[in-house]
């Protein structure tokens, strides 16, 4: 018979508009917005046509600085356990009513936006930095921490259309990006929401005395007494020119760490362009590492949170920033996600449910990319409901809450909601972000995969470009070619994390850039989703996983069959793993044992196909390596629309659930329905349970609660009704 257990432990147990909001219609779509009101002219950088040469496999840069993440520096517990908000003053006197405001709402770090995004002089900028002084010393005083916000490659000059601008009249005419025919990267209000009517915005390049300048001033910042510093996507801003930096200093830059010329045009074709893709990863990189380095050689104690609006789809092969490529750099640098949402004034309120898990593949990409070290994110929303079901599922992947109204980033969506939520976080911290990872499969993001398969048109942010009936601005501008289902590689990566998200399977995303034998060492079973792009070194460390008795699963039509610059291959690169050469005739799948290891090949794309038909069959392609060699210790028997995610501490199985049982394949109005399920998890051996609690943030009290369960020979079984987001904790002790 089962042991009953009622809940009860056992004797034994123990004020202005922010400006970061890009325009997801024509922002990142493979092509500039029209801009009719970009400035004419501009030299171009004369430059001869290089001599195509084979792509190197040696990145070599300036850039390279990196380190293992179990040396990188330790985080202080207010950066790992952050509850973040937007903050800022119009005049002291304002000051310590926007403190107050925001500690009463829960959060612990006010992001101080302030004038740091205009054209200021040296006096100015003094000016200004006694202010924030002052508005850090009352926040400190108050229990608060202050991180400032200060973008890193964009300047505005309010009125510079018609008045004076730092492009026009200052450096920005010198020191501004260039795309590959010279056009300047420069251009006045309406193109982007956050550049007033008038306004002048000029994007920088990060290679032209522009970086001395702006690090000067990152110095300047942290002699206020901040706690970090928050640089705004230092990116090569795609918004009206694609493909810059092509200014001098940029080309020099390229020359210097690569040997080659800049190409003249954006060429698949070429060798160099890829490689010219490449290096504007690396290339940004070296700059978020010397804005950290500057911030701390005034105070060691100050941390970087970079700004990133790129997520896993294909937005950063456009602009340049690879989040990844942060990954295991040194010290205490890491990002702040930008998770963008369906629309501008709707949020998530009309999304489908494959939608839902493009937004959990970006936020389990998020927390993946950020390594060891903290993952903050924006959790857009439009209304309480909905902001408060995407701040969950944010919060279920481990990263650090930033709550903001959409399409701005300067006020919550309601006060008592963030309230709740932040006080959930607060009294639950240690759990949420304390843990190990559990999940024994992974899914890999391949950086020169996404960059190189079948470049081309649209971003893939999401699945549904088509806006619902009476939506206005959404993210894909009714374009399909926006979708995520049009994109081969990507398309097949996020059909790979729907399958799992469906089947209840943990899951943790592993980032390619930095790949080494360690990332790797707990999984059981790797998903590559059409994994073509490969270096020599990332396919060495995958040889290894899957000769120590790892089982990999890869799909598509050319497995490793490229390098990591998108160059073809005379052999795939893992030729000996999947058993097949190149020149054969590919199987429509195949088994090959490889060492103690085995390796799984489908040629055709059924994660693509799973994402855009939820058809089984293609899901039992990719699941049947799964349930073989890792079948999850923690399963759930309910809707296939509640997300499952595990962790470990101590102890303590950590499971989160997170019901988006509201959509479903074609949008429909915004609901919440609670949600029945079963959670089983099968005991170690020798284990015996001691406690089983609940947490969530849906009621009046955040705090874990006892519930029933039963033990049925080595499983306990959890019956549970999951409004939007629940946490359970199974404790058990062993002997």
């Amino acid at each position: 018979m089962p042991e009953q257990h009622d809940g009860t432990p056992p004797a034994t147990a123990a004020a202005r508009p922010g400006r970061r909001r890009l325009l997801r219609a024509g922002l990142g779509a493979g092509g500039a917005l029209a801009a009719g009101r970009l400035l004419p002219g501009g030299r171009a950088w004369a430059a001869g046509t290089p001599t195509p040469a084979p792509a190197p496999t040696a990145t070599g840069t300036r850039a390279a600085r990196t380190a293992d993440p179990a040396t990188a520096q330790t985080w202080p517990d207010w950066a790992r356990y952050a509850r973040i908000a937007d903050g800022t003053f119009n005049e002291p006197a304002d000051m310590q009513g926007y403190i107050d405001t925001l500690k009463a709402q829960n959060v612990s770090v006010i992001e101080l936006d302030t004038l740091l995004s205009n054209w200021l002089t040296d006096a100015e900028f003094a000016a200004h930095m006694a202010d924030v002084k002052t508005f850090t010393g009352l926040a400190h005083a108050a229990g608060l921490k202050v991180v400032m916000y200060y973008p890193s490659l964009e300047l505005i000059s309010p009125g510079g259309e018609k008045g004076r601008s730092f492009y026009k009249n200052d450096q920005g005419g010198s020191w501004v990006q260039r795309d590959l025919t010279g056009k300047p990267n420069v251009f006045y209000g309406s193109v982007v929401v956050w550049v007033d009517p008038g306004d002048e915005s000029v994007w920088l390049s990060p290679n032209s005395p522009w970086r001395d300048y702006y690090l000067r001033r990152i110095k300047g910042v942290a002699a206020t007494g901040v706690d970090g510093i928050w640089p705004d996507v230092p990116i090569y801003f795609d918004g009206v020119l694609t493909w810059c930096d092509a200014s001098s200093w940029g080309a020099a830059a390229f020359r210097a760490d690569t040997g080659l010329a800049l190409p003249t045009a954006a060429d698949w074709t070429d060798p160099v362009f890829r490689r010219y893709v490449e290096w504007r990863h690396h290339n940004l990189l070296g700059f978020q590492l010397d804005i950290a380095a500057a911030g701390r050689s005034v105070n060691p104690d100050l941390v970087t949170f970079v700004e990133t609006v790129s997520m896993d789809y294909r937005y950063a092969t456009g602009i340049g920033l690879d989040g990844g490529y942060l990954r295991t750099a040194e010290g205490a640098v890491s990002q702040v996600w930008e998770v963008d949402i369906l629309g501008n004034y709707d949020g998530m309120r009309h999304a489908t449910a494959t939608d839902w898990t493009c937004l959990i593949s970006m936020y389990k990409y998020a927390r993946a990319a950020s390594g060891a070290k903290p993952a903050w994110a924006f959790s857009y929303g439009w209304q309480a409901d909905d902001a408060s079901l995407v701040l969950s599922q944010l919060i279920a992947t481990g990263c650090n809450p930033y709550e903001v109204k959409t399409p701005f980033k300067n006020d919550t969506v309601d006060g008592a909601m963030r309230a709740r939520m932040y006080r959930f976080v607060q009294v639950n911290q240690q759990k949420l972000y304390d843990p190990a990872p559990a999940a024994r499969v992974g899914v890999y993001h391949s950086s020169p995969s996404r960059d190189y398969v079948s470049p081309g048109e649209g971003n893939g942010m999401y699945a549904n470009a088509t806006a619902p009936a009476g939506i206005a601005d959404w993210w894909g501008g009714d374009d399909p070619q926006m979708s995520c289902t049009t994109l081969p590689w990507l398309g097949e990566f996020r059909g790979t994390v729907k399958a799992l998200v469906y089947a209840h399977v943990p899951f943790d995303t592993v980032p390619s850039p930095g790949l080494s034998a360690a990332d790797l060492a707990r999984f059981a079973v790797l998903l590559l989703p059409n994994l073509q792009a490969v270096s020599d070194a990332e396919a060495a460390v995958l040889r290894g996983f899957a000769a120590g008795g790892g089982t990999i699963v890869i799909t598509g039509p050319a497995p490793t069959a490229l390098d990591e610059l998108g160059g073809r291959r005379s052999e795939f690169a893992l030729a000996d793993v999947l058993g097949l050469r190149l020149a054969d005739p590919l199987p429509t799948s195949s088994r090959n044992t490889y060492g103690n290891g085995t390796c799984w090949y489908v040629r055709a794309l059924p994660g693509l196909s799973y994402l855009s038909s939820t058809d089984q069959a293609s899901a039992d392609q990719l699941l049947a390596p799964v349930r073989q060699s890792a079948p999850p210790a923690v399963t759930l028997a309910g809707d296939r629309r509640i997300f499952l995610d595990a962790r470990r501490l101590g102890g303590d199985t950590v499971v989160h659930l997170v019901n988006f049982t509201n959509f479903d394949d074609t949008p429909a109005d915004f609901r919440t329905t609670p949600a029945d399920c079963t959670l089983s998890y099968a005991l170690p051996a020798g284990a015996a349970v001691t406690a089983v609690t609940v947490a969530s943030p849906d009621g009046t009290d955040p705090a874990p609660r006892p519930v029933p369960y039963t033990v049925t020979g080595g499983t306990v079984s959890v019956p549970l009704t999951v409004v939007q987001y629940s946490v359970v904790t199974v404790t058990v002790t062993v002997g």
